[in-house]
């Protein structure tokens, strides 16, 4: 039987601050079920494994950014919204370094909750984009410019990565600072 009020959203929401302690690397079953102070095979009961666990984690993960996205870009346009939004995404990542890599996973089809919180992730991108009259597949690559430049940023900074002697946050807001330009030239192309 079941624990008593243990279901499959607070499994997964206790696997989410798990992650954020010990790292998604070493989100297990095992560690989970110690921590929910249940045997393993229970945890079976409300999630099908550990794949459909760091599934369901990258579901909730991705819906927490996306309404920290879409948060920061309300009211706000051009490099306001642009530099608003990375500083959101940044902040997510330094406050969820365990789930943080849980929204890097594409939304399983079959989990429609999951696609829509990519969509509302991708949606506040879209948003600060027309701005700078970006639409179409010129939208998709500046897209994927934002997040392969800010993930790499908050990867390597996670990391450990950057060990010259110049003020980090200076550094972001010189990635920022090169994004909304590439995104301002963009038209002229």
């Amino acid at each position: 039987m079941p624990r008593a009020g243990l279901t499959p959203q607070t499994v997964v929401r206790e696997a989410a601050r798990l992650a954020d302690e010990v790292g998604y690397d070493r989100l297990t079953l095992a560690a989970l079920a110690g921590r929910l102070g249940v045997a393993l095979p229970s945890l079976y009961k409300h999630v099908k494994g550990a794949d459909a666990l760091h599934q369901k984690l990258a579901a909730l993960a991705t819906a927490e950014i996306a309404t920290v996205l879409t948060g920061a870009a309300a009211g706000r346009a051009g490099d306001d919204a642009l530099r608003a939004v990375a500083t959101a995404y940044r902040a997510y990542a330094h406050r969820h370094p365990g789930r943080y890599p849980a929204t890097q996973r594409a939304p399983d089809p079959a989990d429609p909750d999951h696609v829509a919180a990519a969509e509302r992730a991708v949606g506040a991108i879209y948003a600060i984009l027309l701005g700078y009259g970006l639409t179409g597949d010129a939208a998709v690559d500046a897209t994927r410019m934002f997040r392969a430049a800010v993930h790499g940023f908050v990867t390597l900074e996670a990391a450990g990565g950057f060990g010259l002697p110049r003020d980090i946050d200076r550094s972001f807001d010189e990635l920022v600072a090169g994004l909304d330009a590439a995104y301002r030239s963009w038209r002229s192309r």
